[in-house]
């Protein structure tokens, strides 16, 4: 069995500065660290090729800088990791980011379940899973919270649900994006880590995976950024003091005057 994992390096930091010119996050002297999402899909894949055997490649597609992640994924089990990067990915949405890496997954070929983590901590839309499903044309289940069972052509998996879990079949090949309740990401081992040190990470370009250059990048984004800022600070409340009855009454006047 072949597990692909995709993962994203991301800023290690609750403190974000955007760029006011492009609205886009400002990562120089940032830490960036391995999307927290993403490490439960890697203990996942992991943990699938301890139960049924194979292999996991990990694919991230990032600035050179993303190698670091990569090689912290094999330390963490992972076989083979491949970085996609080109500046023509500059600037790509979730759509064009989902698309790029679908490419990648294309030259890989031969798969049987690619892992996502259910989405990024530096944009929180949860789209570029789904999106990799849609452009591979393969089946998706988001949400995964255990993945029961595995066969030669099929995936037996417990989806979470806001009312509890929905259990769902899937045919191989397919796409799983994990939450953090599937399982206890490991922390490298001894081994693992001196494997990641001597590690050779593949590279490819866009040409490399033979991408349509008017799908990339900003040219190839349906979407745009077109302002953030920050919200106004709230005024303080108005905070009642009495009997019950009484501000009960107080309130219902205020409300009054608000309303009519």
């Amino acid at each position: 069995m072949h597990i692909v994992v995709c993962i994203k390096q991301v800023p290690n930091t609750t403190d974000v500065k955007i760029d006011p010119v492009t609205n886009t996050l400002i990562r120089a002297g940032v830490e960036s660290v391995i999307n927290p999402f993403d490490t439960y899909a890697i203990e996942e894949a992991v943990r699938l090729k301890e139960r049924f055997g194979g292999k996991v490649t990990v694919i991230s597609m990032g600035p050179p800088q993303a190698e670091n992640a990569l090689k912290e994924a094999i330390s963490l089990g992972c076989d083979e990791a491949i970085l996609v990067s080109d500046r023509k990915f500059a600037g790509s949405d979730t759509w064009a980011t989902s698309y790029t890496l679908s490419c990648a997954i294309k030259k890989i070929a031969a798969y049987d379940i690619v892992i996502c983590g259910k989405q990024a901590s530096d944009g929180d839309t949860a789209q570029v899973g789904p999106g990799i499903s849609t452009h591979l044309n393969i089946p998706q289940v988001t949400y995964v919270k255990k993945i029961e069972d595995i066969t030669a052509n099929k995936a037996k998996v417990e989806r979470m649900t806001e009312e509890g879990y929905d259990i769902v079949e899937t045919p191989l090949p397919c796409l799983l994006t994990v939450v953090k309740e599937i399982n206890t990401p490991r922390i490298p081992s001894l081994k693992g880590m001196m494997k990641a040190k001597s590690a050779k990470i593949t590279k490819w370009t866009a040409d490399d995976i033979k991408a349509d250059p008017k799908s990339l990048g900003l040219e190839g984004s349906p979407t745009r950024v077109v302002k953030i800022f920050t919200p106004p600070a709230r005024k303080g409340g108005e905070i009642l003091s009495g009997e019950t009855v009484d501000i009960a009454k107080e309130l219902t006047e205020l409300l009054k005057d608000i309303v009519i």
